[in-house]
């Protein structure tokens, strides 16, 4: 009986320790926006296509910054690349959409992530928009680092399992 408390004790801890933490934006943030012309699936799949090429960019930038001061200097210096970047997938894409790309204080609608409500409000941002940018939108904090690249739609297809949680449910 005393292993099998040792044991369920050990599983608990386990658990606790793997419990997903909530990521909490602070207010010295630089953020990041990616908006579709449309939510036509064709709109959709250009913008996911433009984050992916962005994805190296990206992960520069949240690698070299280590201040506040330090993010704004490179996204400034890194907005040429990013128009080229942007520039290159849609012709490659076929698309005569245009683009623009804006970094300032910028809107932001009301956004539910990780279970916390981030108010709507205007925001310190990289905001990159395809034609009249009225589709769903890709967004992440460049500073701190907080970009994980995924989109919701690929988040809600995600299945998470617990090595810990199947031995469980196997033997008791």
């Amino acid at each position: 009986m005393k292993k099998l408390i040792i044991f369920l004790a050990v599983i608990i801890t386990i658990l606790a320790i793997n419990k997903e933490e909530k990521v909490i934006i602070p207010k010295e943030a630089i953020r990041f926006r990616v908006i579709a012309n449309s939510d036509k699936e064709e709109d959709q799949t250009l913008k996911k296509k433009v984050v992916t090429n962005l994805n190296q960019e990206i992960r520069k930038l949240t690698f070299l910054d280590t201040s506040l001061e330090n993010s704004r200097k490179n996204i400034k210096n890194t907005i040429p690349e990013f128009s080229k970047i942007v520039k290159e997938t849609l012709e490659k894409n076929q698309s005569k959409e245009t683009f623009t790309i804006d970094y300032g204080m910028n809107y932001f609608p009301e956004k539910e992530y990780k279970g916390i409500v981030y108010e709507e409000g205007e925001y310190e941002s990289l905001v990159i928009t395809l034609g009249n940018g009225l589709g769903e939108n890709f967004w992440c904090v460049l500073f701190p680092p907080l970009c994980l690249l995924d989109t919701e739609e690929e988040q809600e297809n995600v299945e998470y399992t617990s090595f810990v949680k199947e031995v469980i449910d196997k033997y008791f």
